[in-house]
């Protein structure tokens, strides 16, 4: 791969360095007051956690602080897993997740919120009511595989999801096969279910848009669109990876959280926050000897030693490439 951000490189990244003189006006005021930096913007991840650190809360604090945000990780549930497979699954009381998250919204102020796994019903409920309280901050809801639940489980969690938090939802997130059982569980068509038609279903249980990924096309690429009611509004299409990967939708959803924290217009925050997925898992790594996983940090990898430049490497530095910024946009 090329320059990772583009043609263009991020604002706030110098190409180059201005000749200057040096006056005492440039010297700091031995007297002044230090200066306060503004803090960043923080964003709430409810969501399991998980020893492999690829996926759940591990993914999300990755991914918002990548993006130059501050994570507030609320745990509600304990996956025993390995990079494989869960062996395990262990909620969270719903009274110990609300006393993770109101002792902390007491404290310090949140700009977004990202929810993933929950749990159980119960803890989608008390999920839900701290959400209510903030109906003004954008919330982005990742529904993943809860193959671990056994199906009186899944259907309880699934209703709870669909009727407490998908109204609060600003952008509902998924797999294109893993949305199609949530939203359209009866669809039996010949065709898979477009992004508009699951984007009607999700915005029928109240979730304005839907981000669909992995769309499978032909020639080797996926597609991942964001629809609402009326159809399309924008996507991106990648090249579709041999290997397969934990922890790669909260990396998304994640990503995608911080950016509207951060103010970013949700059409251009998507197309960053699938850029931003597509090159990490372009710099995944094989961490054990399960599902290949993201690095989030692609952009701070090291040059190579020798010097030489590795085009296909992100994050390397060239001559003709600033040095990866904290921020992604």
């Amino acid at each position: 791969m090329g320059n990772p951000w583009g043609e263009t490189p991020p604002a706030g990244v110098l190409h180059g360095r201005a000749h200057h003189i040096m006056t005492t006006a440039d010297l700091p005021d031995a007297d002044a007051p230090p200066a306060e930096e503004a803090a960043p913007p923080s964003v709430m991840s409810f969501n399991a956690s998980e020893p492999t650190g690829a996926a759940g809360l591990g993914a999300d604090q990755a991914a918002i602080v990548a993006m130059g945000a501050h994570p507030l990780p609320v745990v509600t549930s304990v996956l025993i897993r390995d990079t494989a497979e869960v062996f395990e699954h262990h909620a969270l009381d719903d009274e110990v997740v609300s006393e993770q998250a109101r002792s902390v919204l007491e404290d310090m102020p949140t700009s977004a919120w990202k929810v993933g796994f929950l749990g159980n019903a119960e803890t989608v409920a008390a999920v839900a009511e701290i959400l209510s309280d903030y109906p003004d901050l954008p919330l982005v809801t990742y529904v993943p595989a809860t193959t671990w639940l056994d199906d009186e489980q899944q259907q309880s969690y699934q209703d709870a999801l669909r009727e407490l938090v998908l109204p609060q939802t600003a952008v509902l997130v998924g797999n294109h096969a893993v949305l199609t059982e949530f939203l359209l569980p009866d669809w039996d068509a010949d065709r898979p279910a477009s992004p508009r038609e699951l984007a009607v279903a999700a915005h029928k249980l109240g979730a304005a848009h839907t981000l669909v990924t992995g769309i499978n096309l032909p020639n080797q690429h996926v597609d991942n669109v964001l629809a609402g009611p009326q159809g399309p509004i924008t996507g991106e299409k990648f090249e579709r990876f041999e290997a397969s990967f934990i922890g790669a939708g909260d990396t998304l959803s994640a990503a995608l959280a911080a950016l509207l924290a951060s103010g970013v217009e949700l059409h251009e925050a998507v197309g960053e926050a699938l850029t931003f997925l597509d090159q990490a898992l372009d710099a995944g790594f094989q961490g054990g000897m399960g599902h290949v996983i993201p690095d989030r940090f692609f952009w701070a990898l090291p040059a190579p030693e020798d010097g030489d430049v590795d085009a296909d490497l992100p994050g390397t530095p060239t001559d003709d490439t600033p040095p990866p910024p904290r921020r992604m946009h």
